[in-house]
């Protein structure tokens, strides 16, 4: 237990650090790659959310999609890429291959879909070379370049916000 408050607590310092490097670029284009990075521990309706964004108009083979859980159930296949905390080393380095690659695609629009503060989430948001981030207004607004204020269960108005934007600064 001591040992996770101390790694939580360099996981935080290595996301401050990252949070002075933060890039805000413009949104320029068609949305064509979408990034999500979904909490499944208080989230259990991706394949509904991904179904929403594919209604819009976004085609399943680009959307990529990692999910985060606290805890595992050992000897479980996940239907998804997932992480954990053991994924994430003292330095806040990225350990799993999966995460990494998810990290260093440039994707159109990364949407964290997270609305409470977890610091190895936050990391990942912040470490993504994604052009444009979305999340939620709950979550420390230097990560994201936009934020949907809705709850997380409400995926449906989320995807219909997110659309409603992306439509009027085309």
């Amino acid at each position: 237990m001591f040992l996770n408050y101390i790694k939580e607590f360099f996981v935080k310092k290595s996301l401050k650090n990252n949070l002075h490097n933060v890039k805000n670029e413009v949104f320029t284009s068609n949305v064509q790659t979408i990034g999500l990075l979904v909490d499944e521990s208080k989230f259990r309706h991706s394949t509904e959310l991904i179904n929403e964004l594919v209604q819009y108009g976004i085609a399943p083979e680009n959307i990529k999609i990692v999910a985060y859980r606290e805890k595992f159930e050992k000897k479980k296949e996940y239907s998804r890429p997932t992480f954990g905390k053991k994924d994430i080393d003292w330095k806040g380095d990225i350990t799993e291959n999966f995460l990494n690659e998810f990290t260093e695609t440039e994707f159109d629009l990364l949407i964290s879909y997270y609305e409470i503060e977890k610091s190895i989430l936050m990391l990942v948001t912040s470490k993504s070379k994604a052009k444009f981030k979305l999340g939620f207004s709950s979550v420390d607004q230097r990560i994201n370049r936009w934020m949907i204020n809705t709850d997380m269960e409400n995926y449906k108005l989320f995807v219909s916000e997110l659309f409603k934007y992306l439509k009027s600064i085309k």
